[in-house]
């Protein structure tokens, strides 16, 4: 009977009526038919926005869907979500702009700047091997309650106890939450104010720049977050039958052990969620400075962030250079595939067949996702609150949009 219920009242959410917002300029109507096909083809379950800047202007600026489907509240201009990781390419602007000012270097240890960190094995690590997750800390084997998640001082000191899993420096594995709390301890030292990351980014990029994207949310702007949903069932089932790749990652996954890194990182506090409850929803934890998944924001906020480092305005040619280089390619202990890495971002291949030249950005649980490619001056940012199996090229939400975006670019 449960079931039942369950189906029915499904299947009367989706009877309601589709709902668009936004515009594209000339040239982007493709991209515009393939945001709102990902609706019509039952792609999109919940709501959805997208941007693109191209050369330092925005071309495309789009939301569609709902913000609660329950509720029936449609998904607005400022409606806002959790980007869970791509919330990680933001924090990484923040490192590259403390480096930008001479307050700290990639090279430099962190226990320069953080003495308490020299322990336990951690003495050699040095903060690229955090932005590149080298530090051989992807989970904490204490386990991670509301108290010590809510107070940045014990959260340093459970870091500081912590010994490596893997020896520094020598393996790359990803820090699925542990990469939020080591960036914020690192701009804690290293900052002169001494600001939380949460702090620093609004005061040194979003509020100077208009930008309506959180690390930390004040509770007024709750009303505007969107629900994340986990997928159904029947989601899921209709993405492996779409790409048949995704079904054996997936697979994997499940049939893997508890024991593995990733099911240690995922399971690392039982407060926050992410698999099974979904506790992201929980206003408490939108208010957390945890910079490696719960960003707040949409589309358009996550993508004039990148717009403005593209574009030299938040540091400088050299530094922007620097970050241009990957650091480490090579098989990803925690997540098990190649990953190519450095200073904070991922490193994509390039789309077209004819370019060389790597692209940059970050996905989120759930099929976020940010882009950036330098060369061409391209800034592609989309976030979704019904959450999908993968994310990037296993989502096919987020390649429809990219293949639709490139087909009607002109560089």
């Amino acid at each position: 009977i449960a079931f039942m219920s369950h189906f029915i009242i499904d299947k009367l959410h989706t009877k309601l009526p589709l709902h668009f917002g936004g515009h594209v300029e000339a040239g982007y109507k493709r991209v515009r038919e393939a945001f709102e096909q990902n609706f019509r083809d039952g792609w999109e379950p919940e709501g959805a926005s997208l941007a693109v800047f191209v050369k330092g202007r925005k071309v495309v600026d789009l939301w569609g869907g709902y913000a609660d489907k329950q509720a029936a509240r449609i998904w607005k201009e400022d409606t806002m979500t959790v980007t869970f990781s791509t919330t990680k390419a933001v924090a990484a602007v923040c490192i590259a702009m403390l480096a930008d000012r001479g307050r700290l270097k990639y090279d430099d240890l962190v226990s320069k700047y953080w003495p308490g960190f020299a322990k336990n094995g951690k003495a050699n690590v040095t903060i690229e091997w955090v932005m590149s997750h080298m530090a051989g800390l992807p989970y904490l084997d204490t386990t991670l309650t509301k108290e010590m998640i809510t107070d940045h001082n014990l959260m340093r000191k459970a870091l500081e106890n912590e010994v490596p899993k893997r020896p520094p420096g020598r393996h790359t594995g990803y820090h699925t939450f542990t990469y939020g709390w080591l960036v914020d301890q690192i701009v804690r030292h290293t900052d002169e104010e001494h600001r939380g990351i949460g702090q620093f980014f609004r005061e040194e990029v979003a509020k100077p720049n208009g930008i309506d994207f959180h690390i930390g949310l004040d509770h007024s702007e709750e009303y505007r977050v969107a629900r994340v949903v986990l997928q159904t069932v029947a989601g899921g089932f209709a993405e492996v039958l779409h790409d048949f790749k995704l079904g054996l990652a997936l697979l994997k996954f499940f049939l893997s052990s508890q024991e593995t890194p990733l099911k240690k990182s995922l399971r690392n506090s039982p407060w926050i969620d992410v698999l099974d409850k979904c506790t992201v929803n929980d206003p408490e934890q939108h208010a957390l400075e945890q910079a490696a998944a719960i960003g707040i924001g949409n589309a358009r906020s996550l993508a004039s962030i990148f717009n403005l480092l593209v574009n030299g305005h938040i540091v400088s040619e050299k530094t922007m250079a620097l970050l241009q280089k990957p650091v480490i390619n090579t098989t990803d202990y925690v997540l098990n595939e190649q990953t190519v890495k450095g200073h904070g971002f991922f490193y994509y291949p390039p789309i077209r067949d004819n370019e060389k030249h790597l692209l940059m950005g970050h996905s989120g649980l759930g099929c976020q996702q940010v882009m950036f490619d330098m060369k061409n001056k391209i800034v592609f940012a989309y976030v979704a609150n019904g959450m999908k199996a993968r994310e990037y090229v296993l989502c096919r939400n987020y390649m429809r949009l990219q293949n639709a975006l490139y087909s009607a670019l002109k560089v």
